[in-house]
């Protein structure tokens, strides 16, 4: 008998859409379930962690992860990425040079936050790049009538912040650390204060009034939480908030996406 996504500790926020919070660091990873393909998105702060995720990935897709979408570059969201073997690793466009000579960043970073030194090594030497790197919007066909729209919402958390809409009713949008719920939003030296708020209204535009918000770190949110907190990244580092955005489209349609199906190609202070 199949295991739930409760008794393997997770979330499941939506059908085929669950989350997990991560220990040590609160990590959010979230897994959407098609038919016969699954996308990961983000892989843990270790390959120890990774390793969990793709076995209960395994169990509540009933196979391998598929595709896996990295929200920005940040130790606690990619250090498990290693252990996806043979998924297609999606990020943001422009993040490449993070994976490929910030590895050295990224294990100081990690160990500066608490993580073992070994294993911090261990998944800086071992750390993937991606594949395929998401300019404005990428379309994943799952199967199954499962779609995944990862968008590059523009900088905020980072230069290279990438979100995941998964329509439906509600829709599910992933929103990285562009969102946190457990704590005020962390700004490191790879972020970029002047439009985080501009991404935070693109966030809502994408998912619309009625979405369900998971952030990078913390609880499930709403839109009044997101727009919330967009006015005070505003406050905090004197930008300009835009008005209210209105309800969006919950990740339909958008001019210059791509489309990626199941078989088809489809550095900083952490947090």
């Amino acid at each position: 008998m199949r295991l739930t996504w409760e008794e393997l500790g997770w979330e499941r926020v939506a059908p085929r859409v669950g989350r997990r919070r991560l220990p040590d660091w609160d990590c959010t990873a979230g897994l959407v379930v098609g038919e016969g393909a699954a996308l990961m998105i983000d892989a843990g702060s270790s390959l120890a962690e990774g390793a969990r995720l793709r076995s209960d990935a395994r169990v509540l897709a009933g196979g391998r992860v598929t595709h896996l979408a990295l929200t920005h570059p940040h130790f606690d969201h990619v250090f498990g990425a290693a252990v996806f073997a043979g998924a297609r690793v999606l990020a943001a466009d422009g993040s490449s040079g993070v994976y490929e000579r910030g590895r050295d960043e990224l294990c100081a970073d990690a160990v500066r936050n608490g993580l073992a030194p070994e294993a911090a090594e261990e998944a800086a030497d071992t750390l993937v790049r991606p594949r395929l790197f998401v300019r404005s919007t990428l379309d994943l066909d799952l199967g199954g009538g499962v779609g995944v729209r990862l968008v590059r919402t523009g900088e905020g958390h980072t230069a290279h912040d990438l979100v995941a809409v998964v329509p439906g009713d509600p829709a599910v949008v992933f929103c990285g650390d562009l969102v946190e719920e457990s704590g005020e939003p962390q700004a490191g030296p790879d972020a970029v204060p002047s439009r985080w708020p501009t991404a935070l209204d693109r966030l809502l535009e994408l998912g619309g009034e009625d979405a369900l918000y998971v952030p990078g770190h913390g609880a499930v949110v709403d839109a009044a939480f997101v727009r919330a907190q967009r006015d005070a990244l505003a406050a905090r580092f004197g930008v300009a908030a835009a008005g209210p955005a209105g309800p969006g489209t919950g990740g339909s349609g958008s001019a210059g996406s791509g489309t990626a199906g199941s078989g088809t190609a489809g550095s900083g202070v952490s947090r």
